[in-house]
């Protein structure tokens, strides 16, 4: 179905969750910036909040997240009151406007804290913020779920958790430090289906050890389970970024050609299985949300990947969690100590950004929407000379004022993107391969 070029998935280029991305923020842009937006927030408008706990009970050697050991209980509490604070101060800010459309917790594990603490934060921002509509997601390690724990989940009201599973193959498990017996992932999603509340995965493929096969049996174990979408990513080996990765061996890992099989293996097994491709590495069930957007247009892109929020803001609330408005993207102290001392000083902890020119918000609508619907207006900028080369290849064409990506082009989607990135350097080393 997807054939290998090699020659187009050597140059590491950025999963465009934002335009500019994270590599272009500076200092030129913080708290003021973050101020003034919220200000100047209308008062009907949807907002989106995300909520980052850095925290984890075990560190997983693969993991690129921002995220410490929560083995110091003091930490944990001091970093949730300042978690409370912060939200206050963002919702006094905005003096009642805009209505909570979705809340994502992520991080890190947000059941990495005691379940009280998590419960408060939810408790915060219910007397904080117009939550009445909200759709509430949070990200989860099935190693330190509990049935208190999904009590209250189910008590909440989240609509949606996902599940860290990575790989069901015991030997990978061992060989990333995240040992995960499948029979907990069965409890935990039993418990979850019968609380209906849906239920997603988050799988990778290019791990240290394993094979083809090996990605086989994780996908046929994970159908078998029925979550309602499944990410497939693919593991991104950044060492001299990610000191932790260092316990990965490059001569474990399998290489480009054998990452591209198993990627086109599952994009072949999950469709085969009834799930709906959302871009290369999303796929979702007929009935789920995410495929509704993808079917009428309104599929869109943020900092948790594919999603069917479109809201009008993303307020990201934590350390190093990120904003994003039409015309700017500001990002929070990364380092939790540091956020904290913000925090008790009373001022917005947002230190880092970019504002975004007309020519940033057209370059990245026309990234978003090949990425999310395959097809685009044509803005006649960008790398034509590239962008031609993958047109003589039967990836893409160009006619009639549209850019649309052609069967057969879904590995090579973020390259085709990139030709209008006007940031991206060809030497890049902060992103990872295109599969």
């Amino acid at each position: 179905m997807f054939r290998y070029h090699p020659e187009l998935l050597g140059a590491p280029v950025p999963r465009y969750t934002s335009y500019p991305t994270a590599a272009q923020f500076n200092e030129s842009v913080g708290a003021r910036d973050m101020g003034d937006r919220l200000d100047a927030l209308p008062s009907q408008a949807r907002l989106s909040l995300y909520v980052h706990i850095p925290y984890c009970h075990d560190i997983c050697w693969y993991c690129g997240c921002n995220t410490g050991a929560a083995t110091r209980p003091r930490r944990l509490a001091a970093y949730v009151d300042a978690l409370e604070h912060e939200i206050a101060l963002v919702a006094a800010r905005l003096g009642g406007r805009g209505h909570v459309t979705h809340i994502a917790f992520g991080g890190g594990s947000p059941n990495s804290l005691p379940l009280v603490d998590w419960v408060r934060l939810n408790h915060q921002l219910l007397i904080c913020f117009d939550t009445s509509a909200a759709a509430i997601s949070v990200e989860l390690d099935p190693r330190r779920l509990d049935r208190p724990w999904i009590a209250a989940i189910r008590q909440i009201g989240v609509s949606r958790v996902n599940l860290g599973v990575q790989t069901f193959a015991p030997h990978v498990q061992r060989s990333i430090g995240r040992i995960q017996p499948v029979e907990m992932v069965e409890a935990a999603v039993d418990a979850f289906h019968r609380a209906k509340i849906d239920v997603g995965f988050d799988l990778m493929y290019g791990l240290p050890g394993q094979s083809e096969e090996d990605l086989v049996t994780t996908l046929e174990t994970g159908i078998g389970l029925a979550p309602s979408r499944i990410a497939l990513f693919g593991y991104a080996h950044m060492p001299h970024l990610l000191p932790r990765q260092r316990r990965i061996a490059q001569t474990d890992l399998p290489d480009m050609a054998q990452r591209f099989a198993m990627a086109t293996r599952g994009h072949a097994m999950l469709t085969a299985a009834g799930y709906r491709a959302i871009g290369f590495d999303h796929f979702a069930l007929p009935g789920d949300p995410l495929a509704g957007a993808a079917a009428n247009g309104t599929l869109r892109r943020n900092f948790q990947g594919f999603t069917e929020d479109d809201g009008d803001v993303l307020i990201g609330l934590g350390a190093s969690a990120i904003s994003q408005f039409p015309d700017l993207i500001v990002q929070n102290e990364k380092n939790a100590g540091v956020y904290r001392e913000i925090i008790a000083q009373g001022r917005l902890p947002a230190i880092r950004g970019i504002s975004r020119s007309r020519d940033d918000r057209m370059r990245g609508e026309t990234i978003e929407k090949l990425l999310c619907n395959g097809v685009a207006p044509d803005p006649g900028i960008g790398d034509r000379a590239l962008l031609a080369r993958f047109a003589d290849m039967g990836l893409v064409e160009t006619a009639d004022g549209v850019i649309r990506l052609l069967p057969g082009s879904l590995p090579y989607a973020r390259s085709i993107a990139a030709c209008f990135d006007r940031y991206l350097r060809p030497a890049e080393t902060r992103f990872s391969h295109a599969v």
